[in-house]
């Protein structure tokens, strides 16, 4: 008796259709493309009026594109569907033999998404476009969607800034901070993975609010773009009893 095989249902978004492109002779260079163009359709500060539907509609082309132009990503994707890719809960034999096998568990899958600002930087070489003046209509965005960049040489992503908030007393005193960030780094092979890091901060006695820490190129590592700078605003916790009179003097008075 032959065992019929069962079948996947595939639940959740199309991300072919999200992109308009076809789902079997569509390669990387149509993914591109398509993602120019619509990114930049709906990028936040180009709908100031419909803000937050662009939002959800720009976070959706970003994950589709994530998703499609990675081979690994697709191929699990393009057995189980949305909801299959992001629950790792692949059913064994299903659909024939998995195509992530690695000589462990054949199952074994982490959905792990990039940003939408991280892939627009990516693609564009800045996070923040300019839509004023003829925006998407002129012929600089109009050669980013066909696939050209107007840039020469290498591009830096946007800087990445981040408030840090401290107490009176460890600004008086100064200590040293030490924080943990997970960013994206390319290998030599090309390929994009997360990594832990570990940078350390020291605080100098009577450093005030508004103070920056930068830390060069500490941002998301993306294939040719230089990353971006990580940067630290330094702010100040209220004192339930003290407030800093003179930031030259250091003088603290208590009220």
């Amino acid at each position: 008796m032959q065992k019929r095989k069962r079948e996947v249902k595939k639940k959740g978004v199309d991300y072919y259709k999200v992109l308009g492109v076809d789902n079997k002779t569509s390669n990387d260079d149509e993914f591109k493309k398509a993602y120019r163009k619509l990114a930049l359709k709906w990028h936040p500060d180009k709908n100031p009026n419909n803000k937050k539907n662009a939002e959800t509609k720009f976070k959706q082309i970003s994950e589709a594109y994530d998703v499609l132009s990675d081979p690994q990503k697709r191929a699990v994707y393009d057995m189980y569907g949305e909801e299959g890719l992001k629950s790792a809960l692949h059913p064994p034999g299903a659909a024939g033999s998995t195509p992530l096998s690695t000589g462990g568990n054949p199952q074994s899958f982490r959905f792990n998404p990039r940003s939408a600002d991280a892939i627009f930087t990516e693609m564009f070489g800045f996070s923040t476009p300019d839509f004023s003046g003829g925006g998407f209509g002129n012929s600089t965005f109009a050669s980013m969607v066909n696939g050209s960049m107007p840039h020469s040489g290498p591009m830096k992503a946007a800087k990445i800034e981040k408030r840090l908030v401290f107490s009176l007393e460890d600004l008086y005193k100064g200590l040293t901070k030490n924080l943990t960030i997970c960013r994206e780094i390319v290998e030599t092979n090309g390929k994009s993975r997360q990594s832990e890091e570990t940078l350390t901060i020291d605080v100098k006695p009577g450093w005030k609010k508004g103070t920056k820490v930068t830390f060069p190129e500490k941002g998301n590592q993306l294939p040719g773009i230089e990353p971006a700078d990580l940067v630290f605003h330094i702010d100040e916790k209220p004192h339930p009893v003290f407030t800093r009179e003179n930031n030259d003097g250091l003088q603290y008075y208590g009220e």
